[in-house]
């Protein structure tokens, strides 16, 4: 894969004597018409069209000055992948990858882009806005040198209770020497000066001292390490270890009573902390495509950070995405998922709030929820957790991996595994490998859903684009079409499309790169940018023709093509 990708980067020189390219000459005609007697048509041609007239074509998206049609941009990794395999073989499921120390090097960013990585997250709960910034450059840099469509997601820390960041360590062990006598560990809200004493843990939140009560569990990253309380000190709290683990900097702190969860006074702190409203600003800033709010607990907070943002980035594109992973989240969960974007499955901290044996069912309730409302959802949390020490994962994770797959999210999250983990590569490419597969399977099988979609669509335009996504969605199971194109400026229609989940990839075209790049966590969608006019014809010659010159589309592939210009569906054979 590697190689292919370099050599779409780096084309070899055109072979004396060889035809010449549809690219490489102007063309007679600007919009490469084929003549009506050779033009391949079905013996019917359908089309559905509302009754919005058409507007005017926007010539100047179309060829330069001098004839020749400008470049269509197409993901490096994913081009390889067509024109090595063909349509069928492109993976549906999106990964998104934590950059961390070990992932933060432009060298290592593009390994993961030529890897499959369609999102880089960075978490704020981590290393300075200095640090974050140049990670956020060099995924744009990467984008703009080699051909990539990274998207950014920016996560904030949240206004939970976490550990501090044990003194710059990297991590600590927590340990049990035999039964009943485990490490003794101080958790303290007081200010030490480095180095830290021995065993002793900064916590974020004043009232923990008094919150907490002798006898008490402490979990620490959703189970990762597991602590009793048996001393209260002032500010400072006396733990044993009961159950040894591996202590991460700004992990989340829980703790239970008599077996359910205590929230006390840690209940009423703001979702969005004070630094988590200038991590925001940094976003914004830096043109994040994406924003994770952790710790969500009603739609009012979301609604409040999109007119933040709509007012402070007048235009922007940036996502708000509800990171569901509270009790809080799981009580208004359908009025959160309407208010956002999109949704993540934070399992690790979910899993600290919610019995184990419930998280599975969560999980896809919150998987469906999100599809029916037409949002994209990430499964995160733990899905190669092994992979961060050793180079092969569990079986266990594997099936959890193809589980969440078979589910249809949207896509796949590694956290830890790629941020510090010592196999990055190895475990994004688990991720791929077990998606591809577990997708190859379904399509083999015939497994199409029985999940009824409910209508989304609020006015009667967007009533008909979604009723000519669900046609085209079948038509194209039922024709076994090689591919649906979709020709949007807003990415709507595409999204659309995506929640369908038809058995071929969907190309979606858009003239705006920011669009593209959001387009690139939705299931099954492969995004373009790509000049279009409202000429339908003249687009669709325009493509096939650019396509074809890279050897990504054959000439007799079944195409269905949709516009939300026009709201138009065709089904054609590539001349």
């Amino acid at each position: 894969m590697a190689a292919a990708a370099h050599s779409l980067l780096h084309p070899p020189a055109a072979r004396k004597g060889a035809a010449p390219s549809p690219l490489s000459h102007p063309s007679p005609s600007p919009f490469l018409r084929f003549p009506a007697a050779t033009r391949p048509r079905l013996p019917h041609l359908h089309r559905l069209r509302s009754a919005s007239p058409a507007a005017a074509s926007d010539l100047t998206a179309f060829p330069n000055p001098n004839g020749i049609l400008a470049p269509i941009d197409v993901d490096a990794a994913t081009e390889a992948e067509l024109r090595e395999n063909g349509f069928r073989s492109t993976r549906r499921t999106k990964l998104v990858c934590t950059v961390g120390p070990a992932t933060s090097s432009p060298e290592q960013l593009e390994a993961l882009a030529v890897g499959g990585m369609n999102v880089a997250r960075v978490n704020m709960c981590h290393g300075d806005r200095e640090w974050h910034r140049g990670v956020i450059r060099a995924v744009r840099r990467l984008n703009e040198e080699k051909g990539f469509a990274v998207a950014v997601m920016m996560d904030t820390e949240g206004s939970e209770i976490h550990m501090g960041d044990l003194g710059g360590a990297a991590s600590a062990k927590a340990e049990v020497r035999c039964l009943y006598d485990g490490e003794v560990w101080t958790f303290s809200v007081r200010a030490f000066e480095l180095p830290l004493p021995e065993r002793t843990i900064n916590v974020n939140y004043d009232g923990f001292a008094e919150d907490v009560r002798v006898g008490d569990e402490l979990l620490v990253d959703g189970g990762m390490a597991r602590f009793e309380v048996i001393e209260k000190l002032g500010p400072d709290v006396k733990c044993r270890c009961t159950d040894p683990g591996l202590l991460l900097p700004r992990a989340n702190l829980t703790f239970w009573r008599d077996g359910s969860i205590v929230r006390e006074r840690n209940a009423m702190l703001p979702t969005i902390s004070s630094k988590d409203w200038l991590d925001i600003d940094f976003g914004i800033a830096e043109g994040c495509d994406f924003i994770a709010v952790s710790f969500v607990k009603s739609a009012e907070v979301i609604k409040h950070l999109k007119s933040y943002i709509a007012a402070r980035s007048r235009g922007s594109d940036i996502s708000v995405l509800a990171k569901i992973e509270s009790i809080d989240s799981l009580k208004n969960l359908e009025e959160i998922i309407r208010a956002s974007d999109g949704a993540m499955v934070a399992r690790g901290d979910m899993g600290a709030q919610v019995p184990l044996e419930q998280v599975p069912s969560i999980q896809q309730k919150i998987v469906q929820l999100c599809r029916q409302l037409n949002k994209p959802v990430i499964v995160a949390s733990q899905l190669l957790e092994s992979m961060i020490e050793y180079p092969t994962p569990t079986r266990a994770e594997v099936a959890d991996v193809s589980e969440a797959v078979r589910q249809r999210a949207d896509a796949l999250m590694l956290s830890g595994e790629s941020a510090m983990g010592r196999y990055p590569e190895k475990a994004l490419s688990v991720l791929r490998s077990v998606s591809l597969r577990i997708e190859k399977w379904w399509r083999e099988e015939k497994r199409h859903e029985a999940l009824e979609l409910q209508g989304v669509s609020s006015s009667f335009s967007d009533k008909v684009s979604e009723e000519i996504c669900n046609s085209a969605a079948k038509m194209a199971n039922g024709l076994g079409a090689d591919a649906v194109f979709v020709f949007t400026k807003t990415g709507h229609m595409a999204s659309l499309l995506s929640r369908c989940r038809p058995d071929c990839p969907v190309f979606a075209f858009t003239t705006s790169t920011s669009i593209r790049r959001r387009l690139n966590l939705q299931w099954g969608l492969i995004p373009f940018r790509l000049s279009f006019s409202d000429d339908m014809e003249s687009n669709l010659n325009r493509t096939f023709s650019l396509l074809k010159a890279r050897g990504m589309i054959q000439s007799g592939d079944l195409v269905i093509a949709l516009s939300d210009m026009l709201q138009s569906i065709q089904v054609m054979n590539v001349p």
